[in-house]
Formats: C-alpha cells, sequence, structure tokens
C-alpha cells in the first residue's frame, strides 16, 4: 500500500519549523534563561546548538525520509536496537500529556480576553483580595523583607494584579505539595478537553490535514512577538532586563546545572529523538533536500528562542523597573513565568483585549504544531509498526490515544496540578532523552554504518555530509570529541552534581523525585529490554 506524502516541499518544511518553533521557544527558553544566569545560559545554549542540535538534527531528518517509516519500524535497520524507537514514541507520549494542559492553560486565557476589561489587570477580584494577599506574598517568595516595608504599600496596588496564573488558573495555594493534588479544576479541565479535540480534528486525516494548516499557524507567531518587542523596548526599565539577558554571569558557567538545561532546551526545542522529526521527515520525497531544511529550521527556530526572549526580558525590566526591585529578584522562577510576563506585557498596549486575543491565539498555534508532531510520531510509530491491525483504523486509535492522554493530563489541572506538570516538565524529556540521543548516534553510525549511512545521503542529495557533520558524528581521526562524547560527558556530570527538583521554594519529597526518574529511565529502558527479547 502506498504510504502518503507531503503536499509538497513547503509543507514539510513549515510543518518542521511548527513543531521546533513551539512553546519551548516563547515559554520554556525564557523562564530557563531567566533561572540560569540570563547571559550566562546563551554560551552553553549556542555550544550545544553547533557541537549537538544541528548534526543530530541531520541525522534524524535523514534516517526518516532514507526509510520512509515510522519511529519504530525505521530501526528495522538495525533490528537489534529497535528499542530506540520505542523509546522515541514513549518521550513523546509523555511530553503529549503536559504539553496540552499548556495548550488549554492558553485558551482559559484566550477566552478571559474577552472581557471588558482584562481580568489581570483588575485589582480586589476573589482570586487578588486582601485576604488572599498573605498566600501571594509566601508564594512570591522574593519579595523577603520588602513586603514588611512602608515602601511595599505603594506598590501593593500595582502587585496584585500579578496574581492572575496563581489564584485564577492553578490555585496553587489551596495545596500543600505533590502529594495533596487536591480538587479538580474543571474549568481547566474543559478547556484540555478542547484542546485535544482540536488536536485529534487535526490529525484524525493525517499529515495531509496537518499540512495546510501550518502555512498559518507557523507564520502568524512573528508578527505578534514583534509587536510586543517594540512596545517593550519603549517601556521604563525595559534596558535593565534586556542586559541582564545579554550579559553572562561567568560564575554560573561552573553550574551543571546550566549546561544540562542548555542541552535539554537544545533537544527539547528542535525535537531532536522525540521521534517527530523522523516521523515528518518519512513522508517526504526520497530526494527532498533535508541539508537546506536542517540549516533553515534549526537556525530559524535557535533564532527565534532568543529574539522571544528579548521580548520578555524587555517586560520583566519593566515591572522590576516599577517596584524597585532587580531584576533578578522580580518575578518567581518556573515555568510560570511567561504567564506572567506576557500578559503584563499585552495589558500595556494600546486596545489590550485585541492583543491580548492575538497573543493567547499565537500561543495556541504555536503549541498546537508541535503536539500535532508528537501524537503522531506515537500514533505513526504504532501504524507502521502494527500496519495490519492498526493502518486502516487510524482514526480509532488516534482517538484512543488522545483519550488516554486526555486522562493521564488531568492530574495536571487540579489545586496541586502545577507540582505534577513541573514534575512531567523537568523528567520526561531529560535524562531520557539525552541517553536516547546518545544511543541513536552510536548505533546509526556503529550499528547501521557510518559509511553505509553516508552513502545513504549521497544517494538521497547527490552529495556526502560535509566534513562538520561527519566530525560530530564520527569524531575526527585525531580528535575523539563529537556529539557522542559531549552527550555522554553532560550525562555522567550532571548525574555526579544531580540535585533534587524544586517549584520555587518548594522542595519535592524523596519519593517524587525517584518517581521522575523512574520516567526519565522508562524512556531508555525499551532499548536494553527489547534487546534481550530479540535474541532471546
Amino acid at each position: 500500500e502506498k504510504r502518503e506524502q507531503w503536499g509538497g516541499q513547503i509543507e514539510f518544511l513549515l510543518s518542521c519549523i511548527g513543531y521546533c518553533v513551539g512553546l519551548g521557544n516563547v515559554w520554556r527558553f525564557p523562564y530557563l534563561a531567566y533561572e540560569n544566569g540570563g547571559g550566562a545560559f546563551l554560551i552553553p545554549y549556542i555550544i550545544m546548538l553547533v557541537l549537538c542540535g544541528i548534526p543530530l538534527f541531520m541525522m534524524e531528518l535523514s534516517f526518516g525520509q532514507f526509510a520512509g517509516l515510522g519511529p519504530i519500524t525505521a530501526w528495522r535497520s538495525v533490528p537489534l536496537f529497535k528499542g530506540v524507537g520505542f523509546g522515541m514514541v514513549a518521550v513523546s507520549f509523555l511530553v503529549c500529556i503536559y504539553y496540552n494542559v499548556i495548550i488549554a492553560w492558553s485558551l482559559f486565557y484566550l477566552f478571559a480576553s474577552f472581557s471588558s476589561v482584562l481580568p489581570w489587570t483588575q485589582c480586589d477580584q476573589w482570586w487578588n483580595k486582601a485576604s488572599y494577599f498573605d498566600t501571594f506574598v509566601k508564594n512570591l517568595f522574593f519579595l523577603g523583607a520588602f513586603a514588611k516595608s512602608k515602601t511595599f504599600k505603594l506598590f501593593a496596588k500595582y502587585l496584585l494584579k500579578f496574581p492572575l496564573n496563581s489564584y485564577r488558573v492553578l490555585r496553587i495555594d489551596q495545596s500543600s505539595g505533590i502529594g495533596d493534588p487536591g480538587i479538580v479544576l474543571w474549568d481547566l479541565v474543559l478547556c484540555l478537553l478542547l484542546a485535544w479535540i482540536i488536536v485529534f480534528a487535526c490529525l484524525c486525516k493525517g499529515v495531509k490535514s496537518t499540512g495546510k494548516v501550518v502555512y498559518f499557524t507557523a507564520t502568524f507567531p512573528y508578527i505578534i512577538l514583534i509587536i510586543l518587542l517594540v512596545r517593550g523596548c519603549t517601556l521604563e526599565g525595559a534596558v535593565d532586563g534586556i542586559v541582564f539577558y545579554v550579559r553572562p554571569d561567568w560564575e554560573r558557567l561552573k553550574d551543571s546545572t546550566v549546561w544540562t538545561a542548555a542541552a535539554t532546551q537544545i533537544f527539547y526545542s528542535l525535537g531532536v529523538s522525540f521521534g517527530g522529526l523522523l516521523t515528518f521527515a518519512s513522508y517526504n520525497k526520497f530526494s527532498n533536500n533535508i541539508y537546506r531544511d536542517t540549516l533553515i529550521v534549526s537556525l530559524g527556530n535557535c533564532a527565534t528562542s532568543v529574539f522571544a526572549g528579548f521580548v520578555i526580558f524587555s517586560v520583566i525590566g519593566h515591572m522590576a523597573f516599577k517596584v524597585g526591585q532587580k531584576v533578578e529578584d522580580v518575578i518567581d522562577h518556573g515555568p510560570g513565568l511567561a504567564f506572567i510576563a506576557y500578559p503584563q506585557a499585552v495589558a500595556l498596549l494600546p486596545v489590550p483585549q485585541l492583543w491580548s486575543i492575538l497573543f493567547f491565539f499565537m500561543l495556541l498555534t504555536l503549541g498546537l504544531d508541535s503536539q500535532f508532531a508528537m501524537l503522531e510520531t506515537v500514533v505513526t510509530g504504532f501504524i507502521d509498526e502494527f500496519p495490519r491491525h492498526l493502518r486502516k483504523r487510524k482514526m480509532l486509535f488516534t482517538l484512543f490515544v488522545a483519550v488516554v492522554a486526555f486522562l493521564l493530563g488531568i492530574l495536571c489541572v487540579t489545586e496541586g496540578g502545577m507540582y505534577w506538570f513541573n514534575l512531567y516538565n523537568f523528567y520526561s524529556a531529560y535524562y531520557g532523552l539525552l541517553a536516547l540521543s546518545l544511543i541513536m548516534c552510536v548505533v546509526i553510525n556503529w550499528g547501521y554504518g557510518k559509511w553505509r549511512f553516508n552513502t545513504d545521503i549521497k544517494l538521497m542529495l547527490g552529495f556526502e555530509p560535509n566534513w562538520y557533520f561527519k566530525g560530530a558524528w564520527m569524531g575526527g581521526y585525531s580528535c575523539r570529541v563529537d556529539s557522542k562524547s559531549f552527550i555522554n560527558f553532560l550525562i555522567i556530570y550532571d548525574a555526579i552534581n544531580a540535585s533534587p527538583i524544586t517549584y520555587g521554594s518548594y522542595e519535592y519529597p524523596k519519593w517524587a523525585d525517584d518517581l521522575g526518574i523512574c520516567m526519565s529511565v522508562t524512556c531508555v529502558a525499551t532499548v536494553p529490554l527489547y534487546a534481550l527479547w530479540r535474541i532471546i
């Protein structure tokens, strides 16, 4: 049976851009930069892009396009290591669970933007009344002694605009920790359900339907980001935020967490080892120029992350100016940062409701592109591996995967859901993703064969990869510094210097930390388990 293909090369390119340029760029990258020293984070980020990101991006696209098969079945080229494909599907599925929660938040804010007055600009609401203020101060622990000073009262009215994400959306103050999820927040559950309905509706017809959607979803976000940057740079104090963003704190480079955060963000943002790139490339024509696509998508993706950082930090600088605090102390760290800074930026624009609607619609489109790819990876992986049972039932199987992921995601939209969300975010694409990247690189070079792989690429493109890609994949004759060596170093170094996960001032209990490690290990355990089964 003939396998479906993209309608054209531009659809594949835009789909890859939409997959890679997602919420990781405008949501995850800025808060990681904020947590890891601003400019200090950019240095390992760029190094990891050059040494690991671009070469592995090219490797996965080449492997998928030549095979013309899903992320599991493509590994029949090295049958003993088909577990790598199952691991890729496992990572994508775990990320799918919590990634759609971010889309649900975006939907919630989008609906709130239709109010006559934006809710996060209002004081004395039920979620930010004085009775909630003590808890608010406790949650935003950075205030410290400043909260007790007389000066603080002058800024209280301004500060009370911030807690929308803590009370109206997350209501995390009602939970004592990850072991106390509390009640289900049904307004967020309905948003999560709507998010999954949208994803299923766009995927049920396969890549033919998603290829048309990305013409809009992959280009629209850039227009909104440019507008927000122009407005952000005109605010008082914006320069301080931008300076914090670009000025490196050299001492932070000694911290292993900065390097592993940068490495993980490269893999997370580019989508390497998730199987999504392999899946998309498998629908290409055999001679598609993936060499060109690799450079366009990988460089454009990281440039978008850096660009979004300027938008965020210009607003943070303004917020710091307003409250008389340092940029590094002004707001809480963590995944909620973007949902504090961006709404504040939007509220400062003329006709804020219009820009708020456009912005959160942009977040929705960014999230959907990546979610399409990850869910398609799971579905395509199993359909290509078990075509006799699933190919004619693709729509039903897609629905089944979506329903299971929705039910598992309900835990993230409870009162203590943010603790579970942070656990998913930290561990689902962490050690497991790095280990899968290392195994993929080793197996393709030494299992499938490095010279055979180069010949395959020449057969598709008409020329072999240049010295940069060959060196990154295999290492030079006199130097063994390549992608494999660097990933291996990161895994070992971070394992030695590992510290328990935290969310703000909250330290996770040991059982939760162990559960997260199990989540990462599970994605890699498929490799030895499948190999053992195959040998037996």
